[in-house]
Formats: C-alpha cells, structure tokens, sequence
C-alpha cells in the first residue's frame, strides 16, 4: 500500500513538472517568434552576417540566400560600409559558409572589398567570438546582425555575452514549417544556453545546436 502511494506521488510531481516545462517551452517559443518579427536595424560600424548551411554542391543554402540578401539591402541603403561573413567548413565541404555568404554579397551588388571572411567558426558562440577579434583588429565598435528571425534571439544573446554593442535585423521569413520546427529547434537551443551559463560551460560548440 505504501509503494503504491510512493508512486502516485510521484507520478503527481512528474507530471506537474511535465506540465510546468510544457508552459515554460510554449512561453520561451512565443518570445522568439515576437522576437523574429522585430527588426533594430540601425548605422553600425559593421553588418554581421551569421552563417548558414551549404548545398551538397557547395552552394549557399536557402537560408544563407535569405540572409546575404538582407545584408546587401541594410548595406544598400547605407547602415554600415562593411560587412563580416561568418561560418567555418560544414562536414564533407571543401568551402566554407563564409565564402558561400561572400557569393550571395556579390550577386546583390555588393563589391568584394567591403566584405571580411570569418570562416573558423562552427557555431553562434564562435561566430560571436571570431567576429569580436576582426571588430577588434579593425576598430569597429558597434554591429548590426543578421540572420533568420527565429534566431537572433539567442545570437543576440550570446553576441552580448561576448561583450559586444549589436543590433539584430531578420532577414525574410522561411516557409511555414520551416518557421516553426527552427522555433522549436531554437527553444531547444536556449535551454542549452541557459544551462550553459548558469554552470559557466566552456563549450563552445555543439552539434545541431
């Protein structure tokens, strides 16, 4: 009887802490939907523009089409006269995402000189930390990030961690269900990050993270 009552009990607490982390998911999912739909776009000193996948063939990827062409348009119309390419090597690429975000640059009119490659990182974190150094080596103090919305809330975050003065801008919306499973990926994303700050992780790269 009593090993019974033990396990109801128990059961009680893991739901109510299922139900407990359901809400917490939905909520921080609601915040970076808000959060995508906000554009702080302003002058900086440099537009950052966050990696993304490659096409088996070494193409850029839909997503980093979607964010090299809002990069050419903030640049276009004059938010910053330089531009950073972020993004190492995928697996099984012999050419780096840096270097696909530099095409894209191009094909909207933007000239090869104003752009610098950063094609070490494999992750946020390192994108933000890579960036710092050519922010530094440069004498560019402030930035402007670019990236698909449902990520720049945890980009926005880690780039401040990193000690550094930006702003974000979305580039335009995937489809649909694209939108929502990055969502979800991206909850999932942030749980790590919390975790990883609260125990002061030195990690700065996970896989699909």
């Amino acid at each position: 009887m009593l090993k019974r009552l033990l396990k109801w009990r128990l059961t009680r607490v893991l739901l109510v802490l299922l139900l407990v982390w359901m809400l917490v998911y939905a909520a921080l999912a609601a915040v970076v939907y808000v959060y995508s739909r906000s554009d702080g776009a302003r002058d900086a000193d440099v537009i950052i523009v966050l990696g993304a996948g490659l096409r088996r063939d070494g193409r850029p990827g839909p997503a980093l089409w979607r964010r090299g062409e809002r990069a050419a348009e903030l640049y276009a119309e004059g938010y910053a006269d330089h531009l950073i390419c972020t993004g190492g090597f995928p697996l099984r690429q012999t050419r780096s995402e840096a270097d696909a975000c530099r095409e894209v640059l191009m094909a909207n009119g933007v000239p090869e000189a104003a752009i610098v490659l950063e094609d070490r990182s494999r992750s946020t974190e390192e994108n933000a930390a890579y960036s710092d150094a050519i922010m530094q080596a440069n004498g560019w103090q402030t930035a402007l990030v670019v990236s698909d919305g449902y990520h720049l809330l945890r980009a926005q975050w880690i780039f401040a961690q990193q000690g550094l003065d930006v702003t974000t801008s979305p580039a335009r919306d995937p489809s649909f269900i694209n939108h929502v499973t990055s969502i979800g990926r991206e909850v999932v994303a942030l749980h790590w990050q919390v975790l990883k700050t609260v125990l002061n992780l030195p990690v700065t790269y996970v896989p699909w993270l």
